[in-house]
């Protein structure tokens, strides 16, 4: 006799890829006709933009830029100047042969930025740009169950609560907004960034909503010729359509990147043009119900098993870091301050993942004399996440809030840095897939009826198994509503 099994289909995406790409970009600024000669270099700034990206056959590509701005001062002494360009970049990630086309995920981060005079006319900047590319392929689990029970074969069913991975996309928006002036009025602007924050996710139903802020910053000069620095908060608030109906325990994972970015000063206001990509995962609970174990009381019993794999999600969460720096020559004020976070360095341990985060403070600031300096310093910091050995740790390190003050001739630099910290697994669940069972055994006839046994640390199913006899007749002989206590004394009906 054979037992019939049905089969499921468990629909997910399974990641091909995760990994980091460094590139660093450089570029040759001639300085126009209408600006003095170069005395020296003070600092200069960066800002990343993502333009497109592909899935290929056998790759991934990713196109994009730095627009970059330096400042310098003049060799005639006048007042410092900013001068700006845009350089491109591209990246490839091979995919593993046969993939299945998915979805992308793109996180990059401005690793540094400096530039550096060649001649008097001419400017060499520089520029390294990290990025973290995702890949999702679909992949369709099979996962069997009998079609019915059997009353001569004792099935062993367990339920596994997994989150999978079930679906990835994007949602492209802009940001369009006429801003005030700000207080004092610019004359100048010498450089603008933004970094998107979110503050809000959530799946509801075939919708994915999120809501945060687009973080502009910027660094201008007064009629005065006085150097400030302001921040302004653009709210924005989005839903993307999903492809399927997803259920109150869906989750989010979501990475947002700045796509274009003009700021255009007009006569009494500033006009801001950005675009923003929200990339998301959905991960969903499933819960799978499978044949662990069966056998037949008094007759031989053949199974087929195999494994069955799946991509799991495991936890979510945020951790916050604050790296703080003290460098050495600040006898003024700081004009301004940015922190530059870089991917971490991971090594496994016994206990879990150890990280190396390193990252870099930009200060513009004073000297003792009252010129204008820049400073670029190099941090370091160190984190560990517990975790098992067949875990893995994703770690993204997102900007925060920075500030810098000068005092006794140093200025000492604070940063927040957010880590968004995912723990995935790839679950291999033995499953039973089909049963076939044999003919009756002739019974014992010296065999006694019933037996008395410690249980030791045994389960009820071990215990019914290894003794040729039922779970439910064990149960009704020992009066047991669930699983015996260690140790206890069970009589043990032998049919």
């Amino acid at each position: 006799m054979e037992l019939q099994f049905r089969k499921t289909v468990v629909p997910c995406l399974e990641s091909v890829l995760h990994e980091v790409q460094n590139t660093e970009q450089t570029l040759e600024i001639k300085l126009p006709d209408a600006l003095p000669d170069i005395g020296h270099i003070v600092a200069a700034w960066g800002q990343p933009i993502l333009r497109s990206k592909e899935w290929r056959s056998d790759s991934i590509y990713l196109s994009g830029g730095v627009m970059v701005w330096v400042l310098y001062a003049p060799e005639d002494g006048s007042g410092e100047r900013t001068i700006d360009g845009w350089m491109p970049f591209q990246l490839k990630w091979d995919l593993p042969p046969d993939t299945r086309e998915g979805s992308i995920r793109i996180h990059a981060l401005l690793r540094n930025v400096d530039a550096r005079s060649v001649s008097a006319r001419k400017i060499m900047a520089r520029a390294g740009v990290g990025a973290l590319a995702e890949a999702f392929s679909p992949m369709e689990a099979e996962a069997y169950a009998p079609d019915a029970g059997d009353g001569e074969v004792e099935l062993l069913r367990s339920t596994y609560p997994l989150r999978l991975p079930r679906e990835a996309g994007e949602k492209t928006f802009l940001i369009d907004e006429e801003l005030p002036l700000p207080e004092p009025a610019p004359e100048q602007l010498l450089c603008f960034r933004m970094e998107p924050r979110l503050l809000d996710k959530k799946v509801l139903g075939a919708k994915a909503v999120f809501r945060g802020n687009g973080n502009l910053h910027l660094l201008y000069r007064d009629r005065e010729g006085q150097l400030h620095s302001r921040d302004f908060e653009l709210p924005f608030s989005q839903f993307a359509e999903l492809d399927r109906e997803h259920g109150s325990d869906a989750l989010m994972d979501l990475v947002t990147q700045v796509t274009a970015l003009e700021l255009e000063p007009m006569e009494d206001r500033l006009r801001l043009k950005g675009g923003l990509v929200a990339q998301y995962l959905i991960s969903d609970k499933e819960l799978l119900e499978l044949i662990e174990d069966a056998y037949a009381p008094g007759r031989e019993v053949k199974l087929d098993t195999r494994l069955l794999e799946l991509p799991t999600h495991l936890e979510s969460r945020r951790e916050t870091l604050y790296p703080e720096l003290t460098i050495p020559g600040g006898g003024g004020e700081v004009e301004d301050v940015q922190f530059l976070p870089d991917f971490p360095v991971q090594r496994r341990t016994e206990a879990g993942v150890d990280m190396e985060l390193p990252g870099m403070f930009q200060v513009l600031y004073r000297g003792e004399d009252g010129t204008l300096r820049g400073s670029n310093a190099r941090w370091t910091g160190r984190h560990s996440v517990t975790a098992h050995e067949n875990t893995d740790i994703s770690a993204l390190p997102m900007t925060g809030e920075t500030q810098a003050a000068a005092g006794g001739g140093q200025i000492t630099a604070k940063a927040e840095l957010p880590l968004d910290i995912t723990a995935t697994a790839r679950q291999a669940i033995p499953m039973v897939t089909g049963v076939e069972v044999g003919q009756s055994a002739a019974a014992d006839p010296a065999r006694p009826s019933l037996i008395l046994k410690r249980a030791g640390t045994a389960r009820l199913w071990d215990i019914a198994k290894a003794n040729n006899t039922t779970m439910e007749a064990i149960r009704k002989a020992n009066d047991l509503q669930q699983d015996p206590a260690p140790n206890q004394m069970l009589l043990i009906p032998v049919p």
